[in-house]
């Protein structure tokens, strides 16, 4: 009954049917704009990628994508990119649109990368988790890592190839990776810690498991001495068990800073192979003893030189005596052989004999 009022109401005034009109014209137009306006791009979600806006996490996988996707959402806080053809990382290959993206966590393994470019990372300012782990890298760029200022932790495990070795130790410099607090180098073969110096990051957490590693040389291990938050994991590698480990050994006994001590074998010599360093006795790595042993045959041959060469002297001195000497033995027996050839001639003679009877 109000309802039919209302339109009886609205019949007789014309300024209240124009008003009427008004906000139905308004809603209309309204729901137009909602329809017609372009997505915005920070809603979309990359092709053959999963979003979940309320975690901050895309992930993409197992794609025959060659490149990083270039409409990540600027929401995300995780990307997690597995299972591509990602050969290279090119420059800015993760900003969306040429803006910084508030990502901390990026993990790229399994893409069969092989190639980082300089600033690879440009405009991931936030970023504190790299994880590039099972990759195929040949070529890293000195500046691979730059502008990672709040990096935390760099997982590198079964990613480095022979040819990529030597490069490792520029891009892993101290100045773009000032915040470092745990580096993975696991499966890569190394020979050596590929780090310029340990005091100049602040680091908490190094893993060289599974490496080529044979010896830490003396000078890591005084900074080791110094930087009692550092944890290093050495096991699984070929450590060869001489003077050249007595450091490392003494460091091993006297520190906890390294978690998988127990497991660090002997590969060398034979006699130590699958020894446990640990279980080593001092004088298994006491320089000073394979020293003093040095320098007790070099002794030995000096003092024997000198009395070769005192002898000659001597010899040298006496040499009028000696001659004369060996020329009165020579007469002497001179004078014996002549004894005895007389003799022989008499006894040889039959007529001495006849005589003799």
């Amino acid at each position: 009954m109000r309802e039919k009022m209302w339109i009886f109401q609205t019949a007789d005034n014309p300024k209240c049917l124009f008003s009427v009109w008004n906000q139905w014209c308004l809603y209309y137009a309204a729901v137009a704009c909602l329809l017609l306006s372009p997505v915005r791009t920070e809603d979309v979600c990359p092709s053959s990628c999963v979003c979940a806006r309320e975690s901050g996490t895309v992930t993409c996988r197992d794609g025959e994508d060659t490149e990083v996707p270039g409409d990540i959402p600027e929401w995300t806080t995780t990307l997690i990119l597995k299972g591509r053809n990602i050969s290279t990382l090119q420059r800015g290959a993760f900003m969306s649109n040429g803006t910084e993206l508030e990502m901390t966590t990026l993990l790229l393994s399994y893409n069969g990368i092989q190639v980082i470019e300089p600033y690879a990372f440009l405009g991931l300012p936030r970023l504190h988790r790299l994880d590039l782990s099972h990759n195929q890298l040949e070529s890293i760029s000195a500046r691979a890592f730059h502008g990672l200022p709040e990096l935390h932790s760099l997982i590198l495990n079964h990613s480095i190839l022979p040819r990529a070795t030597e490069q490792l130790s520029s891009a892993l410099s101290p100045q773009s990776l000032r915040n470092l607090h745990r580096l993975e180098l696991a499966g890569n073969m190394l020979k050596y810690i590929p780090l310029v110096r340990l005091d100049m990051y602040n680091l908490r957490t190094l893993v060289l498991i599974n490496n080529s590693i044979e010896s830490i040389g003396g000078e890591n291990v005084t900074v080791l001495y110094q930087q009692r938050n550092i944890h290093v994991f050495l096991s699984l590698n070929p450590f060869r068990c001489t003077c050249e480990l007595e450091a490392f050994y003494y460091w091993l006994k006297n520190s906890s800073q390294c978690p998988d001590a127990g497991r660090l074998l002997c590969s060398e010599p034979e006699a130590k192979m699958g020894v446990p360093v640990v279980k080593l006795r001092a004088e298994d790595v006491d320089c000073m003893n394979e020293n003093l042993e040095a320098v007790s045959y070099v002794f030995l041959g000096i003092v024997l030189a000198l009395i070769g060469v005192v002898f000659l002297m001597v010899l040298y001195l006496n040499r009028g005596g000696i001659k004369r000497w060996l020329n009165n033995i020579r007469e002497a027996c001179r004078d014996q052989m002549e004894v005895y050839h007389y003799r022989y001639e008499q006894d040889s003679d039959p007529r001495l004999a006849n005589v003799a009877v």
